[in-house]
């Protein structure tokens, strides 16, 4: 007998449970659903009040990212033939600090892209559209590349202030239509830097 009654027990404790556990649901569920509905409805007031949220990225900055890695790729191309070609020290110096600061920046606008879910350029990509941005043709790359002391200092000084100036115009427009703000950030530094440098070669030039 005992045994029979620890079953019954136990069948009506478990249907108890259930009982309660479907009441509990069926309570969890309404009052989830008004919170959701409530979340619903706050949304979009939310978002369209803050449109700028570092997150948010437009074509301009997908743009941007995609100008400027091509643009800083050729840069450290022209600053890599200085160690070997330049005679002033001082473009020498002024070649490896280039490299220095944009290759942390190619690799900081890739990831950019990639998080974003769009196509970082190719090496080599992206020369022929840049060319309106201070981009060497692939015929002043070859002049730099045949030139050797004096006359390659002022080949890559003059190149390289065309070059600064197509980044500063790039940076600017960025500036002026993009929403992500790490990638405006950027900009206002590449205005800040690549303009010190412009008046940098423009006093070198002067001088060599």
């Amino acid at each position: 007998m005992s045994p029979r009654r620890s079953l019954i027990r136990r069948a009506t404790a478990v249907s108890a449970a259930a009982t309660a556990a479907l009441v509990l649901a069926a309570c969890g569920g309404n009052g989830s659903g008004s919170a959701h509905n409530g979340h619903k409805a706050a949304s979009p007031s939310a978002s369209a009040s803050a449109p700028a949220q570092q997150g948010d990225h437009n074509a301009a900055d997908t743009a941007f990212a995609k100008g400027m890695i091509p643009h800083h790729r050729q840069a450290i191309e022209m600053a890599d033939l200085a160690a070997t070609r330049a005679e002033s020290a001082e473009v020498k110096k002024l070649a490896e600090e280039i490299k220095k600061a944009q290759d942390p920046e190619i690799k900081t606008l890739s990831g950019w892209l990639t998080s974003w879910g769009e196509q970082v350029p190719a090496e080599g990509e992206g020369h022929e559209e840049h060319d309106m941005s201070g981009m060497m043709t692939a015929e002043e790359m070859k002049q730099l590349e045949s030139a050797s002391g004096k006359t390659f200092d002022t080949a890559f000084l003059t190149m390289m202030i065309k070059h600064h100036e197509g980044a500063v115009a790039m940076a600017k427009t960025e500036q002026a239509k993009g929403t992500y703000q790490p990638a405006k950030d950027m900009a206002g530094q590449i205005i800040t830097s690549q303009s010190a440098e412009i008046a940098r070669m423009n006093t070198l030039l002067g001088t060599s």
